[in-house]
């Protein structure tokens, strides 16, 4: 089991900070498998109560999820996400070159589901108002390192607005990545989309903030971790 005592990069009164490693989910699966619910007994350093998640990151994102630490703190947290206050920046690697340097995705998204396909999100007028800005930061052998910071939250919005804002799939996607493109195809061996950094306004005390260094994964994809901190990001 990982331990993820080793991941915190955030810690005090009332909030915690984790680099959630890719490939375990925030909520129990219905495979069985294990999730961060497993973890949180671990995660009490010194308190009665058990940690709990304020939002959420996909089973095979890494990076920033934020605990709240009792449940005055996570009412606040959670209102800070509603309210759009959250500061979030997200680094990928996609299938592809997108045009331009920089844009906003501002795409609705709507959920559909299917016997055969399963659910998955979709871009739709009628759905809910999804929006994210992006940046290039590099290419490589026809894929593009991007920045991604979305300004509201929606289910998948990222990986949706990634193949349709950008016409690129992130690399490793097993929904909206290319056909056959999962972990077990992929050379870096995973979805590449990770939360690398993370602020949460607490009025008049200082943010609770993080910044979770790149997996591995991306520099066996040719971005190296040195390419984001030229970046400044």
């Amino acid at each position: 089991m990982t331990l993820l005592t080793d991941r915190v990069l955030f810690i005090d009164g009332e909030a915690i900070i984790l680099d959630k490693p890719a490939g375990l989910p925030v909520d129990p699966p219905r495979d069985g498998a294990m999730s961060l619910e497993n973890h949180l007994a671990s995660l009490t350093f010194g308190f009665q109560r058990w940690p709990l998640a304020v939002h959420r990151l996909d089973r095979d994102t890494s990076g920033c999820l934020l605990l709240a630490r009792n449940p005055k703190a996570h009412k606040r947290f959670t209102a800070a996400f509603e309210a759009g206050t959250v500061e979030k920046r997200y680094i990928a690697v996609v299938d592809g070159v997108p045009e331009g340097d920089e844009g906003t995705i501002d795409l609705p998204l709507k959920k559909i589901s299917s016997a055969q396909d399963g659910w998955r999100m979709v871009p739709d007028q009628k759905g809910k108002s999804a929006k994210t800005h992006w940046t290039l930061i590099a290419m490589h052998e026809g894929r593009s390192l991007i920045a991604f910071r979305p300004e509201t939250g929606r289910t998948h919005q990222i990986r949706v607005h990634a193949l349709h804002g950008l016409g690129a799939g992130i690399v490793g996607d097993p929904v909206y990545g290319k056909a056959g493109a999962s972990a077990s195809t992929n050379p870096a061996r995973g979805m590449l989309l990770h939360s690398r950094f993370l602020s949460i306004p607490r009025g008049t005390k200082a943010a609770a903030e993080a910044t979770a260094p790149l997996p591995a994964t991306f520099a066996q994809a040719g971005f190296p971790t040195k390419l984001i901190d030229d970046a400044g990001l």
